[in-house]
């Protein structure tokens, strides 16, 4: 009966302290588990943010803001699989914390509606690239360079250099014009003649003094043509291609250099007039 009693020895040791260094023990490995599960988390999660941001400055068609962005996303996916793995460990169940941890995104979420709309909007711009940094854009009724695209936002510079700052889920969601998308741009002016003037002599102004700039392309052909009688003036739409890069310089320039070219070559260039009759009184 001796031996049936829970006081009994054992080599010397009690039952009690057979129990408490067995689960000292199994928290050592535990504890040592958790420690080498978090220290592979981070290196991995380390490794692939790096290995994604490195992939995106390596290769200039790739946007790097968009793989800084996944490697941020993979580096915490790394590590709160590596936290589930830990509280796996020490016998935690997981299943509760993760639906705790839904239910309070899915409240942060509701919360940050404003906010969380910027960056999915941002993510689709980085992801989809409408636009990128030097560009220059009008968008949300801004007109500027790009300067910098976040997850929140989107800045520009406008043509008096000052800081425009865009919400992403403006910049999203409104028509966005990319005046630097395309090479070349086509440059279009309306000239006005007056009724006595030769048409074929400023037709020949016109195209001598525009298709002169080196500027001007020959592909696409210029077009040059007669398309309304004003008023005052006959009229002239003019359209001629250049590279974008040249377009406003080229633009202002001509305009001055046609009605210089006129102004030499006797075209009348007329402005509105009106002309007002009034009925000779007559006593009564």
């Amino acid at each position: 009966m001796q031996e049936l009693l829970t006081t009994e020895i054992y080599n010397g040791t009690s039952i009690a302290d057979v129990l408490t260094l067995e689960f000292l023990a199994s928290m050592a490995g535990s504890v040592l588990s958790a420690l080498v599960i978090l220290l592979l988390g981070f290196v991995v999660a380390g490794w692939a943010r790096r290995r994604l941001v490195k992939m995106g400055e390596t290769y200039a068609r790739l946007d790097s803001t968009l793989f800084a962005f996944l490697g941020n996303i993979a580096r915490y996916t790394i590590l709160a699989f590596a936290v589930l793995f830990v509280l796996n460990t020490f016998g935690i169940q997981t299943t509760s914390i993760v639906a705790v941890i839904g239910a309070a995104g899915l409240a942060i979420g509701l919360a940050l509606q404003g906010t969380l709309s910027n960056v999915a909007a941002g993510v689709m711009i980085i992801l989809f690239r409408p636009i990128k940094i030097g560009d220059f854009v009008e968008v949300a009724g801004k007109t500027g360079t790009v300067k910098d695209i976040s997850l929140n936002f989107t800045e520009l510079a406008d043509t008096s250099n000052v800081q425009v700052i865009i919400p992403n889920s403006q910049v999203w969601g409104d028509v966005i014009s990319n005046y630097s998308s395309n090479n070349t741009r086509r440059a279009e002016w309306t000239f006005g003649v007056g009724y006595g003037a030769n048409l074929k002599d400023a037709d020949d102004i016109i195209r001598a003094t525009i298709l002169s700039d080196p500027r001007a392309l020959s592909d696409p052909e210029p077009f040059v043509q007669v398309t309304n009688l004003g008023d005052s003036s006959v009229d002239f739409l003019v359209r001629v291609w250049c590279d974008a890069s040249d377009y406003f310089a080229f633009r202002a320039d001509m305009t001055r250099a046609i009605k210089e070219a006129f102004d030499a070559g006797g075209i009348d260039i007329p402005f509105p007039t009106r002309t007002f009759y009034q009925a000779a009184q007559t006593d009564g």
